[in-house]
């Protein structure tokens, strides 16, 4: 049998896809209930009974993104301490840490951003989601995703024709897991690069062109390279 992964945020949006398409790995999940991640003890108890070779650290705060400026304090608890702790944990067994990402980690002006340019968050949320990275870097066993992803359907009726992105389906992420959990290092993940608008049409023929009229509102160009990847998987 593969090793034992254990999945935190396992009643998240991103678990309850992988939940339903997984058919190679051998996942566990846990709820925020039955890990709470701001407890190192309850971490600690966890790992004692699962004993897992790999954690996917998939729990955090991530929409409403509004929430990360209202709230500092439970963006910091759940993104940054969080993060840290499971980090520790891992260190202490000697468990290879998946950590979840994001690409708004990267400024989102110029594009095409690989894994080794410099990162300047446009937002509290990447803020908060780079604070974790800086945690787990410093564990040499441990792999971060920089991924950009939402949900199938295409939740909103508007979308940029003026931003442009490497989005991709949750689905797609949980095809590409097997291929990639063996890497260590930073790791950007996505699919083709173009506008927010044109990704979204295609899945909801409905979805209404709309244009983000400066970068406040949105990073213009927050494409990735995913040479490194596309090297990979092929």
């Amino acid at each position: 049998m593969s090793p034992k992964i254990l999945v935190t945020g396992g009643d998240g949006r991103f678990s309850k896809v992988l939940k339903k398409e997984n058919k190679f790995l051998n996942l566990i999940f846990k709820s925020k209930k039955e890990l709470n991640i701001l407890s190192l003890k309850s971490i600690d108890n966890c790992i004692k009974k699962i004993r897992p070779k790999v954690i996917m650290h998939t729990a955090g705060l991530s929409r409403p993104m509004n929430l990360h400026k209202k709230n500092i304090s439970k963006s910091i608890d759940l993104n940054i301490i969080g993060t840290a702790n499971i980090t520790k944990i891992c260190k202490k067994y000697n468990i290879k840490l998946v950590y979840f990402s994001t690409g708004y980690v990267y400024e989102g002006t110029k594009g095409n951003y690989s894994e080794n340019d410099p990162v300047k968050p446009f937002n509290n949320y990447g803020l908060s989601k780079l604070g974790g990275e800086c945690a787990v870097a410093m564990y040499s066993n441990s792999l971060i995703l920089r991924i950009t992803m939402t949900e199938k359907p295409f939740l909103h009726k508007k979308a940029f024709s003026n931003v442009k992105t490497n989005f991709m389906f949750h689905d797609d992420l949980v095809k590409l897991l097997p291929k990639i959990l063996k890497q260590k290092g930073i790791l950007n993940v996505g699919g083709r690069s173009q506008s927010v608008y044109s990704f979204a049409k295609k899945n909801n023929s409905k979805v209404k062109k709309i244009k983000a009229k400066k970068i406040s509102d949105f990073p213009l160009n927050q494409t990735m390279n995913l040479a490194k990847l596309k090297k990979i998987i092929r």
